[in-house]
């Protein structure tokens, strides 16, 4: 029977190639349909085969990649249609979560959202001359924006597949090129919905929101990057 630091040990290795296999499909720098082969991932990231499996494992349950019947695995693919959906369905769940966030939500709340926004506001993503493909500490903060919205809703389970779905959507949205979002006012839709959402007022903080991730939809897909 292995000891609880060996299975401790394992279990920190697999979280660790876990979140950097997560961060390479999500950033793009794994794009849909790479084949993941064992032996470049354990060269890539310097850990061994069985917290490997059990990383890809994981990633497999929440839809990041796929297995395939004897022949492992490989990044998921990406299409057009399964945007939409993705898309559909978090203004679903985001919808409830939302309206109870406000409807629930006491002044820590509040304080919360303010504080995610301000950080958020202070990481300009694009510069007048340059772009990025992936800005892991600016994801951070929207992720971090975006969830405290939602906090007050009083249901981890909703909150958990709430988060799934932004992972999801942002390995979509990181397909596409930086140049595509040089227009859009993004801090400013952020803005408008903290303020409906500081007012209380839900019909609107809802639509602001569900027109926030459909202007997202309609980037990637104008882009050209899915097929």
């Amino acid at each position: 029977m292995p000891s609880a630091t060996a299975t401790n040990g394992r279990e920190t290795l697999a979280s660790i190639a876990y979140q950097r296999l997560l961060d390479d499909i999500v950033g793009g720098r794994l794009q849909p349909g790479t084949k993941l082969r064992l032996q470049f991932l354990t060269e890539r990231y310097e850990v061994g085969n069985s917290p490997l499996r059990e990383a890809l494992n994981r990633l497999s349950a929440i839809g990041m990649v796929q297995r395939e019947e004897n022949r492992g695995f490989r990044v998921s693919p990406a299409s057009a249609d399964e945007l939409s959906e993705l898309i559909r369905t978090r203004c679903w769940l985001e919808e409830t979560a939302l309206r109870e966030s406000i409807r629930r939500g006491d002044a820590a709340w509040e304080e919360g959202v303010l504080v995610a926004y301000h950080r958020l506001s202070k990481r300009n993503r694009l510069s007048d001359e340059q772009y990025v493909s992936f800005d892991g500490t600016w994801e951070d903060l929207h992720r971090a924006y975006h969830l405290s919205l939602l906090s007050a809703c009083d249901s981890s389970i909703l909150l958990g597949f709430c988060a799934q779905l932004h992972e999801q959507t942002l390995r979509y949205r990181n397909l596409s090129s930086m140049k595509d979002y040089r227009d859009r006012h993004e801090l400013d839709e952020h803005r408008t919905i903290r303020d409906a959402v500081l007012d209380r007022d839900a019909d609107a903080a809802v639509e602001l929101l569900r027109s926030h991730y459909r202007v997202t939809g309609e980037i990637v897909l104008a882009s050209g990057s899915l097929s």
